[in-house]
């Protein structure tokens, strides 16, 4: 990033993560000058301490999942250890990799790339280290960071965050992970398959909790089977140093001992002391509140990504980015569903949805207005060659469109994106039961699920 001076420019936006880059890149596209401000690197948590460095450790859990699982395959292979050493440089290196190839999109003569730390000193205007860079439109992106609880302290070394669980250079021998959601459970699932000894304390009563009922069950049922323990419905308490660690104990007096403890509770917003209150921007909890539009009701500034309430996801802020890029230049974008954003949690077993859970639906609806169908991924071809276990499961309206598609199992994140098609063209069973897929995939579990539900069952196991 480089250092101008100043200046004045059709928009102006705060935070380089997902959402502020892609608003800059659009911007550029539809001929608008744009400041694009950060203190840190392009590309954000997601690229640098989120998204894409965890999923990196996940396949290489994967793989050593595979190896030591090899002779069930007529594969003859040993584990011989994790070299951490080994898995963070090519962890590093896709990172390094698509870090480079996002600078290079960046450099573009309508995007002015300024570092420092931003801010809003005036409903037009940014300021950084003394410059101010005023914009007839402002986006707010800044983004998220990993929250704790009261009177936990991270410390980096034993009680820490994804960021720095992202950088051990070891694998911990034993650990904690407090949050049974979505970053909890990707943790746990690439710890125990490197050899740790995981034990996940959730306060809900079961783990991700945002997810179908049937998939949460699915996917304690499988971690028991992994051997990851956890303990639903006991808040924690508090947290103690030992020699070798820390102790942790949960509501009833329990404790569990390990190495460290990875404080996994979500993300909170950042817009602390960044000046939007002074310029009459409402938050609440800390979250900038918009309009379905993304407009914060104060002049020109729109808000999107992390610090909006809802979804906080990657692809959700880049396609606010480009939204509010295109309401900017006055092509009156359609609104984004949050219910049509796919979600995936890349542990073993994978989820992945899309769409309103059985629960949601019968609550918006009624529960004599939707159906429901499982199809169990016994009857899919892949999935045996793969020997994972699961289902597809569909909620739909009756005599209506799909309402939601919930899936858990190996690579299930693969076919969200014609759920989320499904889903977002309000698509009726009897549609997508017409389209041919292709043999053996996994996708063909969503066919054969569609087709079991418009009435003509023909792979389908109980």
């Amino acid at each position: 990033m480089s250092q101008p001076n100043g200046g004045t420019f059709d928009i102006v936006i705060l935070g380089a993560g997902s959402g502020g880059y892609a608003a800059a890149l659009r911007a550029a596209e539809l001929d608008l000058s744009v400041a694009l401000i950060d203190k840190a690197e392009l590309g954000g948590t997601c690229l640098h301490r989120g998204c894409i460095p965890t999923k990196a450790l996940l396949h290489a859990a994967e793989i050593a999942d595979q190896t030591r699982e090899s002779e069930q395959f007529g594969v003859k292979a040993d584990l011989v250890g994790i070299d951490m050493a080994g898995v963070n440089a090519y962890k590093d290196g896709v990172v390094a990799r698509l870090y480079k190839g996002l600078q290079g999109l960046l450099k573009q003569d309508k995007i002015t790339l300024v570092q420092g730390a931003g801010k809003l000193v005036a409903k037009d205007t940014v300021e950084v280290d003394g410059q101010r860079y005023t914009g007839r439109n402002v986006i707010l992106a800044t983004g998220s960071y990993s929250r704790s609880l009261p009177g936990l302290e991270v410390d980096g070394q034993r009680v820490i965050a994804s960021e720095h669980a992202l950088k051990l250079d070891r694998v911990p021998s034993s650990a904690i992970v407090l949050g049974g959601g979505v970053i909890g459970v990707e943790f746990a699932s690439v710890w125990k398959s490197f050899g740790a000894d995981v034990t996940i304390l959730e306060a809900l009563p079961r783990l991700v909790a945002a997810e179908d009922e049937e998939i949460s069950k699915t996917v304690e049922r499988a971690f028991r089977k992994r051997k990851i323990n956890f303990k639903v419905g006991k808040p924690f308490e508090k947290v103690e140093h030992t020699e070798n660690g820390v102790r942790a104990t949960i509501a009833g007096g329990e404790t569990v001992e390990a190495e460290v403890l990875l404080v996994a509770v979500g993300r909170g917003p950042t817009t602390a002391n960044l000046g939007y209150e002074q310029q009459g921007i409402t938050l609440d909890r800390g979250f900038v509140i918009t309009n379905e539009r993304l407009h914060t009701g104060v002049g020109n500034i729109y808000a999107v990504g992390d610090i909006v309430p809802g979804l906080q996801l990657a692809h959700r802020g880049f396609q606010q980015g480009i939204f509010v890029a295109e309401e900017i230049a006055g092509l009156k974008p359609a609104p984004i569903d949050e219910a049509g954003i796919p979600r995936v949690t890349y542990s073993d077993p994978e989820i992945a949805s899309v769409g309103l859970t059985e629960t949601k639906a019968k609550e918006q609806y009624g529960a004599d207005k939707v159906s429901t169908y499982n199809y169990n991924l016994g009857g899919n071809g892949k999935s045996q060659i793969l020997k994972t276990a699961g289902f597809v499961k569909l909620v739909r309206l009756n005599d209506g469109p799909v309402l939601g598609v919930h899936m858990v199992g190996a690579r299930m994140g693969e076919l969200v994106g014609e759920a989320q098609l499904i889903y977002n063209w309000e698509a009726f069973p009897e549609e997508v039961a017409q389209l041919v897929h292709a043999h053996p995939t996994q996708n063909e579990a969503l066919g054969e699920a569609f087709l079991a539900l418009s009435g003509k069952p023909l792979h389908a196991h109980s």
